[in-house]
């Protein structure tokens, strides 16, 4: 750091370039991906940066590469799904410390009404962010779409219905999931298996119910549609179905419920009916959220790799940004046994 007149002046681009040992244009290089830059080149401007404390000049470097260097999350869904899903903070902080390691802030925009959904599709294709990870979009929002014309690289969390083919996306094997729970209670002898879905408009929803119903069918059982009941993902909506449930068929002696904070809400009707847990009702969640553990008895679920699932977002978002076309990653998930089935 250089020092005039008894102030001291932040390091600029030529200081880390004395220090290393390359021309200034190496060091530009470094700070814009390291394209064209050899291993030992790098491996010097990183630790010069490291020596002599240099921070990017984020809005300068913005001018020069038309980029905000910066990423938005954008959750379409009111706010209070935010605060109550303990998902949607588990994937927040995955992704934010995934850009972190790339030095990239992450801005948090959540979109419940039309009116939102507007004001942030302006404020995205403005070019105030350079792409988009985009959480719980259900079908016929046409965030999606509107980002993808305009050009927004964008990655979404789930199979986007309907658009699978035209955007990146990164999704748990919600299907196969499903799948595991089912046969797990069938092999504790159950048959009459009820099911609060997610909602039917979104990718979990769909792909959920979907596995409910092969197992079922491949073991022969017959689908009874009185045991199937819509939900929403909410702590009341588990509630609500579980008691609707127990109203259409008494006989239940199997429940699983397409989200933990769903399956804490029907544990709850459960007890209040007077029916044991898993004694009388085996139950069983999907997600693995902290819900999952915090429920009484604790949930068997299905685990969604959260982590694995934040970092293939960021990594799929930012080979987007850097002009790699759209793909999609799909990541296996895994039954997780505990007191409730």
């Amino acid at each position: 750091m250089t020092q005039t007149g008894g102030r001291r002046k932040p390091p600029t681009i030529h200081d880390v370039a004395r220090e290393a040992g390359v021309s200034r244009g190496t060091v530009s290089r470094v700070l814009n991906g390291g394209h064209y830059v050899s291993p030992a080149a790098q491996e010097a401007v990183n630790a010069a940066i490291r020596k002599t404390g240099y921070v990017v000049n984020r809005h300068a470097r913005s001018l020069i590469t038309g980029r905000s260097d910066s990423v938005g999350f954008l959750l379409t869904e009111p706010q209070e799904k935010f605060f109550e899903d303990p998902n949607f903070n588990v994937l927040l902080r995955g992704c934010t410390q995934a850009l972190a390691a790339h030095d990239i802030p992450l801005l948090l925009m959540i979109a419940g009404t039309e009116d939102e959904r507007r004001r942030i599709s302006r404020y995205i294709t403005a070019g105030h962010v350079d792409g988009v990870l985009l959480v719980s979009s259900h079908s016929g929002d046409p965030v999606a779409a509107e980002l993808r014309d305009a050009g927004v690289p964008l990655v979404a969390c789930g199979k986007p219905i309907g658009q699978a083919s035209k955007v990146s996306y990164v999704a748990a094997d919600d299907r196969d999931g499903a799948r595991d729970m089912v046969r797990h209670l069938l092999s504790l002898g159950r048959r009459r298996i009820g099911m609060i879905t997610g909602p039917l408009d979104t990718p979990g929803g769909v792909e959920r119910l979907a596995g409910y119903r092969e197992v079922l069918g491949e073991a022969g059982v017959e689908v009874d549609e009185r045991l199937i009941v819509p939900g929403d993902y909410s702590r009341a909506g588990g509630e609500a179905g579980a008691a609707e449930l127990l109203a259409r068929v008494p006989d239940l002696d199997a429940l699983f419920v397409a989200s933990d904070l769903m399956a804490q809400g029907a544990l709850s009707a459960l007890q209040r009916a007077g029916r044991r847990v898993p004694e009388d009702v085996a139950v069983g969640g999907f997600d693995d959220s902290p819900a999952a553990t915090a429920a009484s008895p604790a949930l068997t679920t299905i685990r969604q790799p959260w982590d694995r699932i934040s970092a293939e977002m960021v990594r799929v978002l930012l080979a987007q940004i850097g002009g790699e076309d759209p793909s999609a990653v799909i990541l296996p998930t895994e039954l997780v046994k505990r007191e409730s089935a």
